[in-house]
Order: structure tokens, then C-alpha cells, then sequence
């Protein structure tokens, strides 16, 4: 694809954000609101975020969902800022540097927590930083601008979700049904490589790839869950889903092992049922009703415990999935395997990690402060407010040197597109609403469309260019201003990426201390005699802990798993 081509799958969330936008901008000026321009931001930045984070149009629920977690973050800051003022008022020194300390004790707890309810966290820590630093003029205004803040992020929330729903979001039911099934024909093929005890590399690949996508069908079963609570039976069955998913992929592995002392183990009756080739999940239907048949045969004492205990996990994959794809109520049969183990939780191996990301952010909002008191410039606000951005958003991510390259890029290229809009356009549509409603779907179509190929630098565009542009009521243009507020932008991302550079991660090792420690505590775990203790199910929280050691060290588990 073309860097100026426009696929027809990019269309519609285009529409939908310029939609967005335009509803956003019409009830701000609608309402009287002071600065509409927040609630435009907000209505952009609900709505694109998923978009660049999928590479396409979100899945049906992704952007009420961030909606409401930014509807909560907003709350939470907006009350943190008010304790602070309220508290440090007569310390104005004081009270920015504990504001500093709270946008890093936020992205502290958003690393911990590392799932989609972080982006809260991670709000609520530069909201309270904003509502500070803008009252410094006029403090006594503080109650004021706080509710103002709130309801123009309200507004743009809504907005973001009513273009959502008006163009018909699509939904992952089918996705998470294909998926089910082609899951089920992997775990079979991966049995057979196993029984078949072939090359090691071979098998490694099969089994990291179905580990891979156990792992992304729960992160398709969060989709489902936030798209209705119509799946709220579908999402019970999908959750015990990946744990029976996991357990096939463990007696698969099991059996390659046990064949490496003891090849004896797996008779010739099973490695002939298993050298049939199987296509689809009705293939894999059938293999089992003639497997079971053959266990019934040669009866449960002569079969090997792992291919057992495989078919019998398959089996109940199989059960559960039918109750998926109709999402039917649920039967008898279905709720005792519902009420299975009890799961594990699973504990933060990252804490270093996240310690590290704290005094990033930290240190480069304080950074900010001694860098504006000490020159005194008119927008060393404005650069404090995107070092706390830009250190909060990209500390959630696994590459936060990416995500502060992606805002440089964005404000640079937010300079001349918004001196167009400042010096062209918007002045040009002051008499009509229509002609400045226009203009801004222009920008948000087409950003949409960037923002869908996950270009470098079009989130971070979209976000700063409706910052810089007029959206106040009433519209005042000084020249001045635009250019302090775009460069103030400019200067707080760079600030922000050096101290990204400057304060350096080196968390990985200690992380893979602490999660082959975690792995050993497990397994200790498993053996006590502690009765309740022993039904507890530790294999969801071991395979993720699995997963994130094979993302920090790739390559790591062919070293010694296959011999």
C-alpha cells in the first residue's frame, strides 16, 4: 500500500471519526462551552486510540470502553488536583512537585497493572498536573474549571461513542468463532507432532504459536465481554476455554517429553490414530469420537495418562465451544466444568519495571518545572503538560522510546498543518459553522486514515494539531500564542525523550529472576498437602507468566525445553 493510497477498509472509521469530531465541535459551540476545544480532543483521541493501537476499525465496545475508563480517569485526577490545591495552596513550589510525584505514583500502578484498565491510571495522573498548572493565574477558579473540565470530556466521549454506534461498529462474535475452531485444529496437529516425537524445532514453533494464540483469544474474549452483556454466557465458557486450551497444549508437550525416556509409553495403536491428517474442526470431531471409542477398547489402565487426560480436556473444548457459538443457556454439564478449579492470580513480576517508569515520569515532569520557572516562559506550562502526557501514555507501552518518537513526530508535523488552520481555513469559516464543521471532518478523515496504518507520528498529529488550533469560545487569534502553544508542545516531547533516554530500563534480567522464582513457588505450591491449596489452578497464571518471559527473552524456551 502506497503512503497516499486509501483502502476501502479505512473508509468507514475515517467517516466515523470525522463524525466524531464534528458532533464534538457542534454541541461545545452548542452549549456555550468555554473551551470546546477539550471536547474535541477527547472525542479524537476516544475514538482513534483503539484504531491505532488495532491497525484498522475497532472492534465493536473498544471505544465506549476507553470512553468510560477516560470518563474515570478525568474524575479521579480532577479529585487528586483539588486535595493538592486545597491542601498546598499558600506552597505554590510545593504543590507542582507533589503534583509530579502523583502523575508518577499513576504510572506506577498503570505498569503494574498492564491490561486496558491502566489507561485510567495513567489519566488520572496528568489530569490532576493540568488542572494545577492551569489555575496558577487564578487559583480561586480551581472548582470551576475542574467541573468545566469534566463535562467537556463528557461531551466528547459521547459524541466519540453516538459516531460509533451510528455507523454500525463491526463485531468480533465471528472472529472469536473462527477462531475457536481453527484453535481446536491446532491443538490436534500439535498432538500429532508430539506422538510423532519428529524434530524439536518443529515442535517448539507449534507450541509457541498455539501459546501465542491462547493468549490473543483472551484478549479477544475482553472484546466480547465490553461489546454487550448479551456474550455474558459466551464470556464464561470462552474463560474456561483457555484454560482447557492450555491444558491440551500441556499434555501435548508432556507427551513428547515422556517419549524421550520412555518411548515405550505411547503404543503403536496411537501412533497410527494419530497419523491421520486433519483438516477442519469436524475432522477433529471425528478423530475424537474414534479415539474414544479406541480408549474405551483398550481400557483407561492401557492407555498413557497424558493422552487421556488430552482427549478428555478436547472434549469439554469441544462442549464449550458449541455453547459459544450459539450462546444457549447454560446446561448441567457445562456448569460443572464451569466450576472448575479456582484460578490462581497471577502477580506482578514487573515491579522494578514499574519503579523505573515512576521516576521517568517523575523526574521529567520536575524537569519541566525547573526548566519553566527558570526561563519563565508564557508556554512552559503547555510543555509541562505534554512531558506528563507523554511520559504517562507511553510507560503503559512496551516500547515508551517508540511512543515519545511517534509525539516528536506528531508535533512537528502538527506545526505547519496547524498554521493552515490557524492562518487560512479557520479564520476564512468564522461566518459559518458548517464551513468550520467541514474543515475539521477534512482533517479528521484523513488523519483517520494514518492513524488506521499506524503511521509514525499521525496519533500524535491528530492529538497536538487540535490543541494548537482556535477552538476557544470566543475565537481570538494572536499569532504569538499559536506559535508559543505549538512550540511549547514541540520542546515538552523532546524534554520527555530525553529523560526516557537518560533514565535507562534495565528491569529485563531481574524481571526473568523474579518469574523463574515465581515459576519454582508454583510448583512448590502444587505439592503441599494443604487439600484446598492443591485444587487451586495455577496453569492460566504460569502460561502468562510463560508468555511475558518468552516476550522479554525470545528464543529462551528452545534452549532446554525439547531435551
Amino acid at each position: 500500500m502506497g503512503i497516499f493510497s486509501i483502502a476501502n477498509q479505512h473508509i468507514r472509521f475515517a467517516v466515523k471519526l470525522a463524525t466524531a469530531i464534528v458532533l464534538a465541535l457542534f454541541v461545545g459551540f452548542h452549549f456555550q462551552l468555554e473551551t470546546p476545544r477539550w471536547a474535541v480532543l477527547t472525542a479524537a483521541i476516544v475514538a482513534a486510540g483503539p484504531a491505532f493501537a488495532a491497525g484498522g476499525e475497532p472492534y465493536s465496545g473498544a471505544i465506549r470502553y476507553r470512553g468510560f475508563l477516560r470518563i474515570i480517569g478525568t474524575f479521579i485526577g480532577c479529585i487528586a488536583g483539588l486535595v493538592i490545591i486545597i491542601a498546598m495552596i499558600r506552597a505554590p513550589l510545593l504543590m507542582i512537585l507533589v503534583c509530579c510525584i502523583w502523575a508518577g505514583f499513576c504510572t506506577w500502578i498503570s505498569s503494574l497493572v498492564r491490561i486496558e484498565n491502566s489507561y485510567a491510571w495513567g489519566l488520572a495522573g496528568y489530569t490532576a498536573l493540568i488542572i494545577v498548572i492551569t489555575i496558577q493565574p487564578e487559583p480561586l477558579l480551581t472548582p470551576q474549571f475542574a467541573v468545566e473540565r469534566c463535562s467537556e470530556i463528557v461531551i466528547g466521549i459521547v459524541c466519540a461513542i453516538m459516531a460509533d454506534l451510528l455507523f454500525s461498529p463491526r463485531s468480533i462474535k465471528q472472529e472469536v468463532d473462527r477462531e475457536l475452531e481453527s484453535l481446536l485444529v491446532a491443538q490436534y496437529q500439535l498432538m500429532q507432532l508430539c506422538i510423532k516425537h519428529g524434530d524439536g524445532e518443529v515442535v517448539d514453533k507449534a507450541w509457541g504459536d498455539l501459546v501465542r494464540r491462547t493468549t490473543a483469544l483472551q484478549g479477544m474474549r475482553s472484546n466480547l465481554n465490553m461489546e454487550s452483556s448479551r456474550w455474558a454466557r459466551a464470556n464464561r465458557r470462552l474463560k474456561a476455554i483457555n484454560t482447557l486450551s492450555l491444558t491440551l497444549i500441556t499434555q501435548s508437550c508432556e507427551t513428547y517429553l515422556i517419549q524421550n525416556t520412555r518411548p515405550e509409553l505411547i503404543t503403536d495403536t496411537f501412533r497410527e490414530f494419530f497419523d491421520t491428517p486433519v483438516e477442519t474442526a469436524q475432522d477433529v470431531h471425528k478423530q475424537l469420537k474414534r479415539l474414544r471409542r479406541v480408549i474405551a477398547w483398550t481400557g483407561e489402565r492401557e492407555t498413557p495418562v497424558t493422552i487421556y487426560s488430552w482427549v478428555a480436556a478436547a472434549t469439554r473444548y469441544q462442549l464449550l465451544k458449541r455453547g459459544v457459538i450459539s450462546n444457549t443457556k447454560i446446561n448441567a454439564t457445562e456448569e460443572e466444568i464451569l466450576q472448575g478449579e479456582p484460578e490462581v492470580k497471577v502477580e506482578s513480576a514487573e515491579r522494578h519495571h514499574a519503579m523505573v517508569n515512576f521516576w521517568r515520569t517523575t523526574l521529567s515532569c520536575i524537569l519541566g518545572t525547573l526548566f519553566w520557572l527558570w526561563t519563565g516562559w508564557t508556554s512552559g506550562s503547555g510543555a509541562m503538560v505534554m512531558i506528563a502526557v507523554v511520559t504517562s501514555l507511553a510507560m503503559r507501552l512496551p516500547n515508551p522510546r517508540m511512543v515519545a518518537i511517534d509525539f516528536i513526530y506528531g508535533t512537528l508535523a502538527a506545526l505547519p498543518l496547524g498554521l493552515l488552520y490557524f492562518l487560512v481555513i479557520i479564520p476564512n469559516t468564522q461566518q459559518s459553522m458548517l464551513l468550520l464543521c467541514i474543515s475539521l471532518a477534512v482533517l479528521g478523515f484523513f488523519l483517520g486514515i494514518e492513524v488506521q496504518k499506524r503511521r509514525l507520528g499521525s496519533m500524535g498529529a491528530l492529538a497536538s494539531t487540535i490543541n494548537i488550533i482556535v477552538l476557544d469560545n470566543p475565537m481570538t487569534f494572536h499569532f504569538s500564542q499559536f506559535l508559543d502553544s505549538a512550540l511549547g508542545q514541540i520542546v515538552g516531547c523532546v524534554l520527555a525523550f530525553t529523560v526516557i533516554l537518560l533514565v535507562r530500563d534495565k528491569s529485563r534480567d531481574r524481571t526473568g529472576r523474579v518469574l523463574l522464582n515465581q515459576f519454582v513457588s508454583a510448583a512448590v505450591s502444587a505439592m503441599t498437602t494443604n487439600v484446598a491449596r492443591r485444587k487451586e489452578n495455577h496453569l492460566p497464571a504460569l502460561y502468562q507468566q510463560l508468555f511475558l518471559l518468552m516476550n522479554k527473552f525470545p528464543g529462551i524456551c528452545r534452549n532446554f525445553a525439547w531435551r
